[in-house]
């Protein structure tokens, strides 16, 4: 994060975590108490919670709400005056952004076509590339990544997704 001029006095030690935090806080309780309820259909006869569609949204809107309270207590707790903190926050360059934002867009892009492990590897190369990671074998994780995730939501969710182009 920038650094905050804050004196040893004032309640808020880090004013962007606290803000941070709150925004984050709204989108948890905008999920949790209006999007699912709402939004996500659940079937009358549910015989197991955790197959209900609303199961993992609920999961990450209540682990998005205790991440943006902690957060919120951090600002308030934790001032970033050193240098080397490493909460900085550092722009990165047009180019990483642009990667970014071709990734996505491949990802959504050729999901349909291509299938979701093989748009997936594609993604994950572009995100890869990116943030320059220097270690050949992390490339690899490029291919288990998107290959386990597309098989933990077809084969233990029972998400139907396309598998692959064939």
């Amino acid at each position: 994060m920038t650094k905050s001029h804050s004196t040893s006095g004032t309640l808020i030690k880090d004013s962007w975590d606290v803000v941070a935090g709150v925004i984050l806080l709204g989108f948890a309780l905008l999920l949790l108490f209006y999007l699912i309820p709402n939004y996500i259909g659940q079937p009358p006869i549910m015989q197991n919670p955790m197959m209900s569609p609303r199961w993992l949204p609920t999961i990450v809107g209540w682990l998005l709400l205790v991440f943006s309270l902690l957060m919120i207590v951090q600002g308030v707790l934790v001032a970033d005056d050193a240098e080397d903190s490493g909460r900085r926050f550092e722009r990165g360059t047009w180019l990483r952004f642009v990667l970014m934002v071709v990734a996505l867009v491949v990802y959504a892009g050729l999901f349909e076509m291509l299938g979701a492990i093989i748009s997936g590897i594609l993604a994950t190369f572009i995100l890869f590339i990116a943030h320059p990671v220097r270690t050949l074998w992390v490339y690899g994780l490029a291919i288990v990544f998107p290959v386990g995730i597309t098989l933990l939501f077809t084969e233990v969710m029972n998400v139907p997704l396309p598998m692959l182009p064939f």
